[in-house]
């Protein structure tokens, strides 16, 4: 039997998904809604999912609240069980979240199918094990025995981005069960529907009423109840620097532990002596999921000696893409998620053009879908200067730049020249300057010769306006829970 029944479900691509929140292990549903409308084709209405606002917030917390003891007595053997169990379902329904993940958020089906979601499935399985396999540090000193312990917190809020909602979903919230917490998450209001589907998996998997939650609405209404409520002790969020500023005074006022991942404008660094068509292939592979990737390397700054040969190699693979359906093989460019994303990404060029930006490739939207199309053409933007708006500020869509240095601390200059730090991509035929420049590049991660190589046990995170902590392995554990010094004096007797 299908754990995708019960409670007030529409069809989305074959699959019957809730509209309403999950809230103590029960469907609830509010008496106004939202609508979800699909980027393949913004004609076409998915759902109208329950809006929830300040009551719901409410009720989600409490639930929560009062599961974390239960939770938190399983101890780590009782809640990996769980969690491998919800890994296994995961696994076992991928085609079906592909379905509807790829109608609401248009990222490509087959990438849905063959290596995002599964990573779903990784995370709740990893962390689990992670959990299972801590080692209490143990030592003796001044005469006692000590150990530090981890305590689980107590009710955590985790709210989403749109892009990849299901993988990143689990990202989050797969440390923080395994840590003991109970969870209330907040997807996007953009792309909320496989998140739902999470909840059933969660409900088919035996996890108990109040340990996983989800809250379906609008950021400014029921996001901001959720974060303001003094009974949390811990907050997760992925999304903008603006947002994240409301969110840590949020939490501050509460003072509760806050981490944030707040984007990128990663540099591509490419040096002469490397392997130009790896590089220039790689960089045109920026544009996947039209460049709505948080680690995406989007500046491109390639060494001025191989300036124009780098060019014609990066022309002809971007030209390679396919702009298309997501749901089909071949399509390699999906459309954007929202018409008002659509509109901020196009300001962006339409400012640069109007400030005499060069626009090497593309620079508008696709004819693809009419008028209501939601592609935008792969486009590559020569800028004047570095102050360039394009250059500073991140874009989220189809958009790189591209400069020119003279040599490796030129190239490190630029690198480091914005005030985001999320990642960073080198490509170099010398391994003493991959050193140098992974030590000299400011970002929480830097790739050389490769991209996108994830290790869920490594740290993951930003500088400067890109986050606040890291996520990822032991790193996420600590976060969400409390860590307690436990001392007995060594002559202790029974």
């Amino acid at each position: 039997m299908s754990p995708f029944t019960g409670g007030n479900r529409v069809d989305v691509g074959g699959v019957a998904v809730s509209t309403d929140h999950y809230i103590g292990g029960q469907r609830v549903a509010s008496p106004t809604t939202f609508e979800d409308r699909s980027p393949l084709d913004w004609s076409v209405k998915l759902a109208d999912v329950s809006r929830g606002d300040a009551h719901t917030a409410d009720l989600a917390v409490q639930a929560a609240a009062a599961a974390f003891p239960e939770w938190a007595a399983m101890g780590v053997k009782g809640r990996g069980d769980v969690m491998r169990r919800v890994a296994d379902l995961i696994d076992e329904h991928v085609p079906s979240l592909a379905a509807v993940e790829c109608l609401d958020m248009a990222m490509l089906e087959e990438s849905l199918r063959l290596r995002v979601l599964s990573r779903g499935a990784r995370n709740f399985r990893a962390y689990a094990d992670l959990a299972e396999q801590y080692d209490e540090r143990v030592w003796s000193s001044n005469g006692t025995a000590n150990r530090v312990m981890r305590m689980p917190a107590g009710p955590t809020v985790v709210i989403t981005p749109w892009n990849a909602p299901f993988m990143l979903s689990t990202w989050k919230c797969a440390p923080a069960l395994a840590a003991g917490n109970t969870v209330i998450l907040k997807p996007a209001e953009w792309s909320p529907l496989s998140c739902s589907l999470l909840a059933d998996l969660c409900h088919e998997a035996g996890m108990p009423p109040g340990v996983f939650n989800v809250v379906q609405g609008i950021g400014e209404e029921v996001g901001a109840a959720l974060v303001a409520d003094p009974r949390l002790t811990r907050i997760s969020f992925t999304g903008s620097p603006d947002t994240a500023k409301h969110i840590g005074r949020a939490a501050a006022e509460n003072i509760v532990p806050f981490t944030a991942e707040l984007g990128g404008k990663g540099p591509f660094v490419v040096f002469a002596d490397s392997d130009l068509e790896a590089a220039a292939k790689k960089a045109a592979g920026q544009y996947d999921d039209s460049g709505q990737v948080c680690l995406a390397g989007t500046r491109l700054l390639v060494e001025a000696s191989v300036r124009d040969e780098f060019l014609e190699l990066f022309h002809r693979f971007a030209d390679a893409h396919v702009l298309g359906d997501s749901r089909e093989a071949g399509t390699t460019i999906s459309p954007m998620i929202h018409p008002e994303h659509v509109t901020r990404v196009a300001g962006f060029v339409d400012r640069a053009r109007a400030n005499g930006d060069t626009i090497l490739r593309g620079g508008q939207r696709s004819p693809l879908g009419g008028d209501d199309g939601l592609w935008y053409e792969p486009t590559l933007i020569e800028p004047r200067n570095n102050d360039s708006e394009v250059v500073q500020h991140e874009i989220f869509g189809p958009v790189l730049t591209f400069q020119t240095f003279t040599d490796e601390a030129d190239a490190v200059r630029l690198a480091n020249s914005t005030a985001y730090g999320l990642s960073a991509i080198v490509y170099t035929g010398s391994q003493s300057r991959a050193e140098r420049m992974g030590r000299a590049v400011r970002a929480g991660t830097v790739w050389t010769n490769c991209f996108l190589v994830r290790d869920l046990t490594a740290p993951f995170g930003g500088c400067g306006i890109s986050g606040i902590g890291r996520e990822g392995g032991d790193y996420a554990l600590d976060f969400y829970s409390d860590l307690k010094m436990f001392q007995v004096l060594e002559n202790t007797t029974e």
